[in-house]
């Protein structure tokens, strides 16, 4: 049985709002990614950004397809009132909120281009995970991409002092070249942002292994599985249903 995901406050989804410009690494090259990924799709159709956050994503999507609909789900309603803001062209959006480890929005009644995810499946242990990727790998009509963007759990201690050495490094270089200072790194730090300096980590969090997201994705029926992307602990993933 899936173990229940601690909720997700308003809160939280404040703070990530203000601290994700400095603390997502290459940001603007991961979004670059993955719309590059969704153009790649054989076929035309609604896509899917599960667990949209500030709607930074969607936003690029609507701009480089402007003839595709874009459905936006998370479980804030303040991310979701945020994504609503920023789409240009609020016509072609549809959000919802949704509890991502709940089924009950796995049951669309049409057949996506794409979905994408972003920061958000480390919040399912290894079973709700594998339940995802399966209902995701339903949920696209074929010859269309899944992309996932999220942090993974290194295999041994080296690869975690590592992990949190870089995404350090990179949250001190954003901060400099977005504001000339370190104020954004000085958050980051004293927020305790960076999981990998932390024994115990936040019962929200329940990342991964690279390798079993790779077995994964390929067991929910998903093709030619890529690893695109990947630094400081954080990864950007595709696989495509045939």
């Amino acid at each position: 049985m899936t173990e229940p995901v601690k909720s997700w406050s308003e809160e939280e989804s404040g703070v990530y709002r203000g601290l994700s410009r400095y603390a997502v690494p290459e940001r603007e090259r991961q979004i670059e990614i993955m719309t590059s990924l969704v153009r790649a799709a054989e076929v035309d159709g609604p896509i899917l950004d599960l667990c949209c956050g500030e709607g930074l994503l969607t936003e690029a999507l609507m701009q480089a397809m402007p003839g595709a609909s874009l459905h936006a789900y998370d479980g804030s309603r303040s991310m979701l009132e945020a994504t609503k803001a920023g789409a240009g062209s609020p016509e072609r959006l549809v959000t919802r909120e949704i509890d991502l480890a709940a089924s009950d929005w796995r049951r669309p009644d049409l057949a996506f281009r794409a979905i994408l995810s972003s920061l958000a499946v480390h919040h399912l242990d290894d079973i709700g995970k594998q339940a995802l990727f399966a209902d995701l790998h339903a949920m696209l009509a074929p010859g269309c991409v899944f992309v996932l963007a999220d942090v993974i759990r290194p295999t041994l201690p080296v690869g975690n002092e590592i992990a949190a050495e870089l995404w350090d490094d990179v949250v001190k270089q954003r901060s400099l070249i977005l504001d000339g200072t370190l104020e954004g790194y000085e958050t980051f730090r004293s927020s305790d942002w960076n999981h990998f300096r932390h024994e115990e980590l936040d019962p929200i969090d329940k990342p991964s292994t690279l390798v079993e997201h790779l077995d994964w994705l390929r067991s929910a029926g998903l093709a030619d599985v890529d690893v695109h992307w990947m630094t400081a602990g954080q990864i950007l993933l595709s696989g495509w249903k045939r």
